[in-house]
């Protein structure tokens, strides 16, 4: 996984967690509290809101990206990008300023005028994107999103996410968002349940990962929350997204969100990584899609990726005559079988698992429950 510096600032597995705190300049955004007008406020609430409550990145929005609202032109968004730009000077804490546009021009001008990065919505829909950034050796957040300007983050599956992503390329310093939230009326709340669930994927890009999950709907829902209740769902959320590999997490609750990234960083696995004349990283594989990402990133052909997973599963009550059942399926096959009694531990791939239930099915009916649900599983 490389790192991305942003204006001086680390951001990747060899870094802290990242905080990206928001700020609006725009009227119509949702969320009252980060909405400013005055460039003077604005500044006072960065520095005390957000900078001071630990946040390393202030995103400044120019417009609401609520599907709801008319998408604003490139000329309108620079018309606001004055008041962004005053706020931005009168800051007197120390952070890194990331201009949210969608637009190359508005990209272009508020890089020129000082700021540090882009978080660009629309994911390289604006083809001049990542050349205005490349130019000018800008970290850029690309979130998935379709290839038109007006649609911002309207997918709805996993894979279509992933595809979206490596849509138009990537920079040298990109930064990859899934687009977690009701971007469109199509995409469901499980499917960013699902998004959230396979986060380890994303990892394959080989690049940092932004998560934007505070107070989100899919989470709300799981614990029948209003948005000013949903801020504890948050936090469990963000500590999970941190374990699974994110690397900045952007919120609007940033001194409680802070302490929750800690705790997911603290208690990340540990992976190898050595950075000599010849590196070596141990990857975040947890399941055969995981793998297969990686193996499709380096062109190790994508069938290798069920023999590269190994799950264990346990057999509990087993009749002597299921015991003998399985320890006969497994003797052909590269799979282990192990315990005493009535319980049995059985462990391989996914490959070596599926050789063991094709072997072992159809001896007995509460067997063969079992067996189906280690097969759905390994899939």
């Amino acid at each position: 996984m490389r790192n991305v510096d942003a204006a001086g600032l680390g951001i990747g597995d060899d870094y802290p967690p990242r905080l990206m705190g928001v700020l609006n300049v725009s009227e119509e955004s949702p969320y009252e509290p980060s909405v400013f007008d005055d460039a003077g406020e604005a500044a006072a609430y960065v520095d005390e809101e957000l900078i001071g409550e630990g946040a390393d990145i202030v995103d400044v929005g120019l417009e609401s990206a609520n599907k709801r609202f008319e998408v604003l032109s490139a000329e309108q968004e620079l018309d606001r990008l004055e008041t962004a730009v005053a706020a931005m000077e009168s800051v007197s804490g120390d952070a890194v300023f990331s201009i949210e546009t969608r637009y190359h021009e508005v990209a272009e001008a508020a890089l020129d005028a000082g700021f540090d990065m882009v978080n660009d919505i629309c994911g390289f829909a604006d083809p001049e994107m990542p050349r205005v950034c490349a130019e000018r050796d800008a970290a850029v957040v690309k979130m998935a999103s379709p290839p038109d300007l007006t649609r911002p983050g309207a997918i709805e599956a996993v894979d279509d996410i992933y595809a979206a992503l490596e849509r138009e390329g990537l920079t040298e310093k990109t930064i990859v968002d899934p687009a977690f939230g009701g971007w469109s009326e199509e995409k469901t709340l499980e499917d960013d349940r699902e998004t959230f669930h396979r986060l380890r994927e994303f990892r394959a890009l080989d690049r940092p990962i932004l998560v934007s999950i505070n107070r989100k709907n899919f989470l709300r829902d799981l614990a029948g929350r209003s948005t000013e209740e949903a801020l504890p769902v948050s936090l469990a959320a963000t500590a999970m997204a941190v374990e699974r590999g994110a690397h900045i997490v952007r919120t609007h609750d940033v001194a409680e969100t802070r302490d929750a990234a800690l705790v997911g960083d603290a208690f990340a696995r540990e992976r190898v990584r050595h950075g000599g004349e010849v590196a070596v990283e141990e990857l975040d594989v947890t399941s055969v899609g995981d793998l297969r990402r990686h193996l499709d990133r380096v062109d190790g052909g994508s069938e290798l990726a069920r023999r590269g997973v190994v799950r264990v599963f346990e057999f509990a009550d087993l009749s002597p005559t299921a015991r003998e059942t399985l320890a006969e399926a497994v003797s052909g096959t590269n799979a282990a079988l192990a315990g005493s009694g009535t319980s049995r531990l059985l462990v391989g791939t996914p490959a070596d698992l599926s050789e063991v239930v094709d072997a072992a099915s159809g001896e007995s009916s509460a067997l063969d429950a079992a067996l189906a649900a280690v097969e759905e599983i390994v899939e």
